[in-house]
This record gives C-alpha cells, structure tokens and sequence, in this order.
C-alpha cells in the first residue's frame, strides 16, 4: 500500500462483470477529474493464445486436466506484483496489452491472441487502476493483495457468472455452448482455490443474485437483468460506512448482516458512486497532500 501513489484493484473471474465495473469507476474518475492509469489481468498471462493451447494439451497429456488461465501458474504473477510494488513506490511501472479480437489487432498492429510489447504507463497519474483475475492474489511466494489499497471484489452466484460467460463467450467469441462447459469444467479447480481465495482479501465485494430461476444455466435462453436481481454488497471492515445514510438514499435497500446491505440491482451504479466515490477521493486526497 502507498500513500503517495494509491492502487485500486478490481478482481473477478472470467464472465463475473468486472468490466462493467471499470465503466463506474471510469465515470467517477471523469467526474472528479482523477487521472488514472489502468492496466488489465490478461496482460499477465504467461503465454500467448497459441503457446496457451498448446500447453493445455500437454498437461491434458500428462493427466492434469486442471491447467487453464485461473492457475497461478498460468500467469506472471510476480511481474504484476512488481508492477504494483513498482508504482506504490515511485508513481512508475509498466504493462501490455493482450490483443483479442481483429478490433483490437487494428488499433495495435499485433495479432489476435498475442502480446504487445511491454511499454512504460504514463507519469504523473492519481492512482492505479487494475481490472483482472488476479488482483488480490495472496500465496506464501506472491502477494499482490498487500500492495492495492482498495480492493474491490465481483462475485456473481456461480449459476449467473456461467450464463454471463456462456452468452458472452457464444456472442463475442463464437464458441460453442459445448466448448464453454468444457472451459467452466477445466477451470473448476483453479476457481476454488485461486479465485476464490481472493475475496476473503477484498475490502468490499459486490455479489449479484438472480430472483429468477438460473437452476441450468448451460440452457438459459437469456442473461437475468439487473432488475431481476439483488446485489449483496460486504464490507470487510464496516467502520466509518454510514449504512443509515445508503439505504435511505437507496430505495428497497436493507442490511442483512452488521457489515453487508442488499440493494436491488437496478441499483448497483448508485451504489457503487455512493460508496466508492468518497473512497477514492479521499485516496487521492491523501496521496496529493502526501
């Protein structure tokens, strides 16, 4: 953590809603005029889309069919712990891009499914803003967690997180219905114990339930709107978070537990600028001042 150069953190699993997320914090940031740098989880995957599968199928081969983009493993976790560690000390680090589609190969000039190279971030930014798998990630040889000072964690009920990533991953990708289960079976493992970990590190996590039946998510016809849902939103430290003053300004909204209130989904946007906004400024304040 750095007073001088704050790093917010945002981590979630494939198909969770983290970029809908970082569309929020893209508005607080515009709004109050806060100049962040981002970077994305996917430029710290350890191979490239070809090298990817090709590791896939070896460690097939060898009898682990565990291995996907999850595992830490997979992914240079002590490089984007450096990155961290580099900017909470000196407002300086470095990143890539992981190029997806024919869109983003036009705009950078690399092909899909590779690297950019690695280039310097801007200077002279507020804050870092990191949006991705791993953001939260604490093990006894890696501990990105350590150096965000807010960590914000988007955790969908797993029923809602697989019939978001099936309809993206169908409209955006063109895989299969078939192809996407094969991936939520093959990532199963990495989720319980590296994905899921990280939520018990985050300071507040925003976890959207469905009120309509998700029960077989690999042949729900359409994804449930946010009208048709409820987000519990957990702090890990309630002090100093006037609920009073939330659930007014929020209606329909009440506490379930001393640190956690529900809101409907429709609501989730007001939320997050009600909680979040205070939260960054002060951030900002203090590394100015600092």
């Amino acid at each position: 953590m750095s007073r001088k150069h704050p790093i917010i953190s945002v981590t979630g699993s494939s198909g969770a809603g983290t970029t809908t997320v970082k569309h929020t914090f893209d508005q607080i940031f515009r709004r109050e005029g806060i100049e962040a740098v981002s970077i994305e989880g996917d430029a710290f995957h350890r191979y490239n889309r070809a090298e990817m599968k090709a590791e896939l199928d070896r460690r097939f081969a060898a009898g682990d069919a565990t291995f996907s983009h999850f595992s830490y493993e997979a992914n240079i976790l002590d490089e984007l712990e450096g990155v961290f560690r580099s900017y909470g000390e000196t407002g300086r680090a470095r990143t890539r891009h992981y190029v997806h589609d024919d869109q983003e190969a036009e705009r950078y000039g690399v092909p899909p499914g590779h690297f950019t190279g690695w280039h310097d971030l801007e200077e002279g930014s507020d804050l870092l803003f990191y949006e991705g798998l791993h953001g939260a990630v604490a093990t006894d040889t890696v501990n990105v967690a350590q150096h965000a000072d807010l960590k914000i964690g988007v955790v969908p009920v797993i029923n809602l997180e697989w019939i978001q990533k099936i309809h993206r991953d169908r409209a955006s990708r063109g895989y299969t219905t078939e192809a996407v289960t094969d991936t939520i079976l093959r990532r199963m493992h990495a989720y319980v114990h590296c994905i899921c970990p990280q939520f018990t590190e985050t300071d507040i996590n925003f976890q959207r339930v469905p009120v309509v039946d998700t029960s077989n998510p690999f042949v729900a016809r359409w994804i449930p709107t946010h009208d048709e849902s409820l987000v519990v939103i957990r702090f890990k430290n309630p002090r100093g978070i006037d609920f009073a003053y939330l659930c007014q300004m929020i209606q329909n909204s009440w506490m379930s537990r001393a640190n956690s209130i529900v809101i409907p989904g429709g609501k989730l946007d007001l939320a997050m600028q009600l909680i979040l906004t205070p939260m960054i400024l002060r951030l900002v304040d203090h590394a100015r001042r600092a």
